[in-house]
């Protein structure tokens, strides 16, 4: 029953948690010709009752196939959509890739155009996509093997836009080394896709932007930047430098143009908290309290 998306073999695919192993995970479902029931990390997976489990090992060159085919049917839109999926903590985001993929590899080309006026078009007769029908496949949103990953790119997309606007650096130097550190605490592992923002903001400092809940680290040295798996490894802020001398006070400065700026006749803790998750609050420097000071 190789294709047809809401049909399921007994299976489940378990890859090691990164894109690269997603990607392969639904080459295999090709390879095989079966579907999985489940799509998903090694380490959040549960399966089943009498479920067979298949452990998929990371290929690039199945993954770059896998990407390569998405990109050539639907464009940017859904690349970005897995790239997102493989960053959620969601136990379905692996699932949903998969039903889109087979959704729009094994469906829309065989969709016909009926408008293009080229004679060679393979759309017209239903042999292939038609580049005028390319990108439709993730606009189909009420579609339900779209749908569910349309929901957790968004979701990711505000969660990355939320990175963007709270993570706050701290500069450090201590023994030659001079650096800026940020910590944050997002509900998906998204500081591989926004560390490409702050390198352009920041490309003449080396910096470090540290997810304390999943354990990685996304380091700029000056010339490029890498990820770091911290597990097991303790708090990395601790094998850091000390802050400089000066930081003290720019923090305060901070917290004083917080203070000033705000309007107490319209405090709305509610609305605050919607478009500033309380889960930031902790490492945001104009929210850390002053002795002295009440809490605002």
């Amino acid at each position: 029953m190789a294709g047809a998306p809401d049909i399921y073999d007994e299976v489940a695919y378990a890859y090691d948690g990164t894109l690269e192993g997603l990607l392969s995970a639904i080459f295999a479902s090709y390879a095989n010709r079966e579907v999985p029931t489940d799509v998903a990390p090694g380490a959040r997976l549960q399966p089943r009752l009498g479920q067979r489990v298949a452990v998929i090992e990371t290929n690039p060159e199945h993954a770059a196939r896998v990407l390569s085919g998405v990109r050539r049917v639907g464009g940017w839109q859904p690349v970005l959509a897995l790239k997102r999926a493989a960053c959620s903590d969601e136990p379905d985001a692996g699932t949903a890739a998969l039903r889109f993929v087979r959704y729009a590899m094994d469906e829309q080309k065989r969709r016909n155009c009926g408008t293009c006026r080229k004679k060679s078009c393979k759309g017209r007769g239903g042999g292939g996509p038609c580049p005028r029908q390319r990108g439709r496949a993730f606009s189909d949103i009420t579609h339900p093997a779209v749908e569910r990953l349309f929901q957790i790119s968004r979701s990711i997309g505000q969660e990355c836009e939320h990175m963007r606007q709270f993570v706050r650096f701290t500069h450090l130097a201590g023994e030659g080394q001079s650096l800026w550190f940020a910590r944050c605490n997002p509900k998906a592992s998204v500081v591989p896709l926004v560390m490409g923002h702050f390198v352009e903001r920041m490309s003449d400092v080396p910096f470090i932007i540290y997810d304390e809940v999943h354990e990685v680290a996304g380091v700029y040295d000056g010339g490029d930047w890498y990820l770091v798996n911290t597990a097991g490894n303790g708090d990395l802020q601790a094998a850091l430098p000390d802050a400089t001398a000066d930081e003290a006070l720019f923090a305060e400065a901070w917290r004083t143009f917080y203070r000033s700026v705000s309007i107490d006749a319209r405090y709305n803790p509610e609305l605050r908290r919607h478009f500033m998750p309380k889960r930031f609050w902790k490492n945001l420097t104009e929210l850390q309290e002053t002795p002295g000071l009440r809490k605002t």
